[in-house]
């Protein structure tokens, strides 16, 4: 009998915002036990993802989650940064994955399996879609426990993007601990001085 071919989704969530980590998911999906539901993980809703979070986790053949700092970010830039969680996310599967289907245009370099990249895969491969909800409940968990770390700025409602309200707390209240200082309006504002 032949041996499996195992296939892993990768994806991530928190590129763009202000603040807080980027998390990475890989996932190898079982094809023998089917979840229902899966999709881009944008497209879901808070309690359709939470729903499916521990189904992913109970049904996958392996799954690895990467939480790239804030310093990270800020040594690396948020790209290669990602990259880097991308390769340990796949590298961290037990068992190995033979290839890893990348959500995006760009496959990392230092993989340590084959790799396919995918633009919209988030919403085309299952194993990609399992590694967006993972990513993004995992990131989104993180920054409603930063609330009560860091109150005033909203991280619970807006997750560190750069919506009009966390503007303004971020021009009110200053950069926190969490804030990724390689971006552009934070770090406008550390070179305006507002050391806070």
């Amino acid at each position: 009998m032949a041996e499996p071919r195992w296939i892993a989704g990768v994806d991530e969530a928190g590129r763009g915002p202000l603040a807080g980590p980027v998390v990475v998911a890989a996932v190898i999906l079982n094809p023998r036990r089917c979840i229902a539901g899966l999709d881009d993980s944008k497209k879901l809703t808070e309690a359709k993802r939470e729903a499916l979070y521990p189904q992913i986790i109970e049904h996958a053949v392996a799954y690895s989650v990467v939480v790239m700092s804030v310093p990270d970010i800020d040594r690396l830039n948020i790209f290669q940064a990602t990259m880097a969680g991308m390769c340990q996310a796949v590298a961290n599967l037990m068992p190995n994955a033979h290839e890893a289907l990348i959500d995006g245009n760009y496959v990392p370099k230092a993989l340590p399996c084959a790799g396919r990249a995918i633009v919209g895969g988030d919403a085309l491969e299952p194993s990609i879609s399992a590694a967006s909800i993972l990513a993004k409940v995992t990131r989104d968990r993180m920054m409603c426990a930063m609330e009560s770390s860091y109150p005033g700025y909203g991280f619970a409602t807006h997750k560190g993007y750069g919506t009009p309200a966390h503007m303004e707390a971020l021009q009110r209240l200053g950069p926190c601990d969490e804030h990724r200082r390689s971006f552009a309006p934070v770090r406008v504002l550390l070179d305006q001085g507002q050391l806070f």
